[in-house]
């Protein structure tokens, strides 16, 4: 985002209980509520009420009050918080999305204000902001606000039996989110007094992570890890385990024995869902396959299962099978004995023998051929395997993780790979989601490799990203998923001059590598000319363009938000009333051509004045 210094802080006077109305009229940005509630939808012959793009729903203010109380109580207060927490957490950075869509290009302090509205459209919480001071130069975020008529706080003295602790926990979820998603940087907000423990009001507190003293007892309940002795590495302290540095080793991005940077960053509901398959799996010797497309970080989760099992001592050892050619995996996998064939001239320990008491980590499983197979199948049942060219049976004591981008399912209806062997394998199987998945991760991963970069490449100042920027990396839909992301990040540092701002022409220095989803051109200096099916010149002859294409819907249909978001109104006119000529007026049709739904059509034409043709 801009690194624009906004710091607005209220007198002591001003930030009393009894002057909350006085100091929201002064913190309140003049930012009109219309650009929101404009956006509501309500299709009643579908049952679906829309804000923007976003299905919500309206729901008796009851039924939180016992859903919240069946939680607590089949779940424990703990958990039921993390819970709760998590929820509202996901809940703020999609509107934190939505803020950032509606209001990239005005000031960050109307967007960041833009929150306070959603929650009062929601009808959880009415905010008054009491204290605004944010320097992102500075990396300086110190915001105070009080919370009225919480829902929370109904619900909680609505329950005899009282937690002891500060209760509004959607409410802390919520604002985490959408303040992290709105500035590109983990923030943590704080209850620091709450009505339901007997104050007058509820009070929060918001910084960066990194300004509070000690903000793990905070950032627990917003991720689904719990506390073990292996999250030492995690939090910061070099990592001990032994891992291979020879070709067939994957490296995994910001691993290694002198780490001090995260294994696996996260707070997403996707990612917090393979957090919590990790957590029940970690501590025993089973076998764990992770499935996912490439790039989504499968080596790091294997590291992280390593890391919080009764083995973390132990090494970690990885090999990508498919980086060797099979006369050479075999003796890779289970070692060798000197003279077994041409070149041996001494023995040497396999995987399996140096990941004794440790993890064996098996990249690309699905690449190994029939004879690894079988010998890795004996290893699975009996523990048992020999060097090649040797007659002694050794005995591995090792737990295996295994990943692959493939179908094993469907390698084994092609005869490529051995049911036996899948069915080992896929004793528990964990799906590693893509980062589109996860897009509410983005914001903490864009801050993480910028920062890991920054410092990469001697860089003294703090990476500010311009709003068009931020709103890209936002929308794209990253097919290379993480890898892509950190690649891209990488080389925008490389190309910034230290104090610079990020810009698209650092992200995307080709027009042909602008991400497709946008389906937007920019020229060398990241100025944007035109989509790829027409230029910003041909934009007023739209129609023909959209006419002359094999169908509406290829051409657009992921393009009309970010013309929306980006100014160009005309031309996303233009394209809706294109599709509704060519389904004869049929608005429902025109929709599917479009890939929207019928709300979303029908609310832009409310919006432009128009009735279908």
């Amino acid at each position: 985002m801009s690194n624009t210094a906004i710091e607005i802080t209220q007198s002591a006077e001003a930030r009393r209980p009894g002057h909350a109305d006085r100091a929201a009229s002064l913190a309140f940005s003049d930012l009109d509520p219309r650009a929101l509630t404009e956006r509501f939808h309500f299709d009643l012959k579908a049952g679906c009420i829309w804000l923007d793009t976003q299905r919500v729903l309206i729901l008796q203010a009851e039924w939180f009050v016992e859903l919240r109380r069946e939680l607590v109580a089949t779940l424990g207060v703990r958990k039921a918080r993390g819970l709760i927490t998590r929820l509202g957490y996901a809940a703020g950075c999609r509107d934190g999305q939505l803020a950032i869509k509606l209001h990239g290009s005005r000031p960050l302090r109307e967007i960041v204000d833009s929150g306070t509205l959603l929650h009062a459209l929601q009808g959880t919480v009415a905010v008054v902001p009491l204290v605004y001071e944010l320097d992102l130069d500075a990396h300086h975020c110190h915001m105070e606000f009080a919370w009225k008529n919480s829902i929370e706080d109904h619900a909680q003295l609505r329950t005899a039996k009282q937690t002891g602790e500060p209760t509004c926990w959607m409410e802390i979820g919520y604002a985490s989110g959408f303040l992290t998603t709105c500035l590109g940087s983990s923030v943590v907000v704080r209850e620091t007094e709450c009505a339901a423990l007997g104050h007058s009001g509820c009070r929060c507190v918001a910084r960066f992570e990194d300004e509070w003293d000690d903000p793990s007892g905070d950032v627990e309940y917003l991720q689904a890890w719990s506390a073990a002795p292996s999250e030492v590495a995690v939090a910061g302290q070099p990592d001990t385990s032994v891992r291979d540095e020879g070709p067939a080793c994957a490296e995994a991005p910001g691993s290694g024995p002198a780490s001090a940077e995260p294994s696996v960053l996260g707070r997403s509901a996707a990612f917090n869902g393979v957090a919590q398959k990790i957590e029940r799996v970690a501590g025993t010797d089973a076998t764990v396959l992770l499935l996912g497309e490439s790039g989504v970080g499968k080596s790091l989760f294997a590291r992280e299962i390593h890391r919080r099992g009764k083995r973390a001592d132990g090494p970690f050892i990885e090999l990508n099978c498919a980086s060797l050619p099979e006369t050479l995996l075999e003796s890779e996998l289970f070692g060798v004995e000197r003279g077994a064939y041409t070149g041996a001239n001494a023995s040497r320990a396999g995987r399996f023998e140096r990941a004794a008491g440790g993890t064996l980590f098996l990249d690309e499983i699905g690449t190994l051929g029939f004879t690894a197979q079988g010998k890795l199948l004996r290893v699975l049942q009996s523990g048992e395997f020999e060097r090649l060219g040797g007659g002694k049976t050794l005995h591995g004591d090792v737990r295996l993780v295994a990943a692959t981008n493939e179908d094993l399912r469907r390698s084994v209806n092609e005869g490529r790979f051995r049911l036996d062997l899948f069915y080992r394998l896929n004793l528990f199987p964990i799906e590693v989601p893509p980062l589109r998945d996860r897009r509410d991760d983005l914001p903490l991963l864009i801050d993480h490799f910028l920062e890991r970069y920054r410092e990469r490449y001697g860089r003294r100042h703090r990476m500010s990203i311009s709003p068009r920027a931020y709103r890209t990396l936002l929308s794209h839909s990253w097919p290379g998923n993480v890898r892509e992301l950190e690649n891209v990040l990488e080389r925008a540092v490389i190309l910034l001059n230290d104090g610079e701002t990020l810009d698209l022409h650092h992200l995307f220095t080709d027009p042909t590598e602008f991400p497709a989803d946008e389906g937007l051109l920019i020229d060398d200096t990241g100025r944007l000319v035109g989509t790829r099916q027409s230029s910003r010149a041909d934009a007023d002859n739209a129609e023909d363009t959209v006419a002359g294409a094999a169908s509406v819907q290829d051409w657009a249909r992921r393009a009309l938000d970010d013309c929306d978001a980006l100014g160009l109104s005309g031309l996303e006119r233009k394209l809706v009333m294109a599709a509704l000529r060519e389904a004869g007026g049929d608005v429902r049709m025109a929709a599917r051509k479009l890939g929207l739904t019928r709300a979303q059509i029908d609310y832009r034409l409310k919006k432009w004045g128009e009735t279908p043709a």
